[in-house]
């Protein structure tokens, strides 16, 4: 099969394209002939090896997964001997978390971590559901503990998370005011923001509201700053160490960090989120899309062979909303 392998930390270069065999099940796992892809910010981070000091885990010289990719969206072509829920022929989406792998016509995934797709989405579209959208779910629902009637502040609304937080802020029965550059106001306006605040004209920690919930995807404003904008009693999720371009040993944890320590002396909740894969989330995300209440958006699409070009426009910052490579007879470019 084809997959994108990595051999060395590096740049987007040192992804290459190569023939690897087909995995083999193991007696909990599914094999699924993938269909579609997506990035996150993780798979840059993985790929350089960034920061350092999650080589102790990812691997101390190369990376231990040789091929990228954790989310993903595909069809079952065999079941492990444990396997009981899923069957050959199942279409499925999920994410493969630290064991990466989804950059490739196949990937052997624990059934545990695969749900099955709904059928409102295209392949593509629930490939960019998984991470962004628990990270989302867990930040409103399990730690914000988003209540109708909330008021909630997205900052960072039109990235992969952001533009899926804003809709389902608005599931939950919230009032949104999304943060976001010129370009993407009309976007989060149509995904149902109530509010929406232009960064570039306005600094929204400067206003006059108060909200119930802070979700910070960003890290570009001070703890105090993000303080000021909640409730005596509001939730600050923080999502975003800071602005960070690579090349450290601990990474952008500068603003979890002094948010960790804050916690425990006021008021109102300081959660650092730590969104991790989970079935359950996944199946709740689903009911939403099913249901046509929840619609990943989409940037560009790649083709498979194309994962380094997709990387690089990941990292230069352009990117809004998700990046999806697809994979199989129907790969297409942009």
């Amino acid at each position: 099969m084809k997959a994108i392998v990595q051999d060395r930390y590096g740049p987007p270069e040192t992804l290459t394209l190569a023939d690897v065999d087909v995995p083999t099940p193991a007696d909990d796992e599914v094999l699924v002939r993938v269909e579609a892809a997506a990035l996150n910010a993780y798979d840059w981070h993985a790929m350089r090896g960034d920061p350092r000091l999650a080589r102790l885990t990812m691997g101390r010289s190369a990376p231990r997964a040789r091929i990228r990719g954790r989310d993903f969206a595909g069809r079952v072509e065999a079941v492990g001997a444990q396997v009981r829920r899923l069957r050959p022929g199942d279409a499925v989406f999920g994410d493969l978390g630290d064991a990466n792998g989804a950059f490739a016509e196949y990937v052997c995934v624990p059934e545990e971590l695969a749900a099955t797709r709904p059928a409102t989405l295209t392949p593509q579209q629930a490939a960019a559901l998984p991470l962004a959208g628990v990270t989302a779910l867990m930040g409103l629902r399990d730690v914000g503990r988003v209540e109708p009637g909330h008021h909630v502040l997205i900052n960072g609304a039109s990235g992969g998370v952001g533009t899926l937080a804003v809709q389902l802020a608005k599931l939950l029965g919230a009032t949104v005011t999304a943060v976001c550059s010129t370009r993407n106001v009309d976007l989060v306006r149509s995904l149902g923001a109530d509010h929406v605040v232009d960064y570039t004209r306005d600094d929204v920690t400067r206003g006059t509201g108060r909200h119930d919930v802070v979700l910070d995807l960003v890290g570009n404003r001070t703890l105090t700053a993000l303080r000021r904008v909640l409730t005596p009693t509001g939730a600050l999720v923080l999502s975003g160490g800071g602005t960070y371009r690579g090349g450290s040993l601990v990474g952008p944890v500068w603003l979890i960090a002094r948010g960790r320590l804050v916690a425990p002396f006021v008021r109102q909740r300081v959660v650092t989120l730590t969104a991790t894969p989970s079935r359950a989330h996944l199946e709740v995300l689903a009911a939403y899309a099913e249901a046509g209440d929840l619609t990943p958006v989409i940037d560009r699409t790649y083709p498979l062979h194309e994962v380094a070009d997709a990387i690089r426009y990941l990292e230069g910052e352009h990117a809004r909303s998700k990046i999806v490579i697809t994979i199989g007879p129907e790969q297409s470019s942009r």
